[in-house]
């Protein structure tokens, strides 16, 4: 099932139809994470495959039920081509220990793979070129609830809303749940959002219980549907 919608762009960049089709095979029968991965690392569709150290495709549990979207890697995520390493990436294992959940639970990605030079926000085409890897980084995990970091990540879903109004709200999506969070580094330089992206963080375990009774309740209907039509 397709969640994000639209596909790479190439603006501004010389790409032959092979290359931009590299990023957009969603949905394949042989598609695999490992598969993402090493498309990414040798990405071509923008410009910041120039000026990149490594490109951070991100990391996780395959089968996480959380799925967490950042903006872009900074200068650590660069220089290791992991995810959140740096100064947020700790504050970022703190939320999620306080929350219940651990980093080896949880599998974390951004919408640009590779560093935008200066740490300056991505582009717009920078976003785009990257689309159909977040999209078929989705669809293999099939996670029940995805956390947008970030108001860049938050406009992939929530196009045109603000971050300061929608955060911690969770809304369904297709198939999964999508809750609107600020990005772990705002707290670095706004001591008072601390408090406030904890207490989104502190929701994910009721959000996770409600989707799994949720779940179970489809199950049971489907169980007494069944039965009864044997009769």
């Amino acid at each position: 099932m397709t969640v994000v919608t639209g596909f790479p762009g190439i603006l501004g960049t010389d790409v032959s139809p092979n290359q931009e089709r590299t990023a957009v095979t969603a949905n394949r029968a042989d598609d695999s994470l490992e598969q993402v991965a090493s498309e990414v690392k040798v990405c071509p569709l923008c410009e910041l495959c120039r000026s990149r150290t490594h490109a951070v495709p991100g990391e996780g549990n395959p089968q996480a039920r959380v799925m967490l979207v950042g903006e872009g890697p900074g200068w650590h995520e660069d220089q290791q081509g992991k995810p959140f390493v740096g100064a947020s990436g700790k504050f970022l294992s703190e939320l999620l220990t306080n929350a219940g959940l651990s980093r080896d639970e949880v599998f974390i990605t951004n919408v640009v793979k590779c560093r935008p030079p200066g740490n300056r926000d991505p582009l717009p085409d920078e976003i785009q070129a990257c689309s159909g890897y977040l999209e078929r980084q989705i669809n293999l995990i099939e996670p029940d609830v995805i956390v947008t970091l970030g108001r860049f990540s938050m406009s992939k879903f929530f196009p045109g809303e603000k971050i300061s109004k929608i955060h911690g709200l969770p809304k369904e999506i297709g198939r999964r749940l999508v809750v609107p969070m600020y990005h772990p580094a705002a707290a670095l330089h706004q001591g008072a959002l601390k408090a406030t992206i904890q207490e989104d963080f502190d929701t994910l375990p009721k959000l996770l219980a409600d989707r799994e009774r949720a779940r179970e309740t489809s199950r049971e209907r489907e169980d007494r549907h069944s039965q009864s039509s044997l009769f």
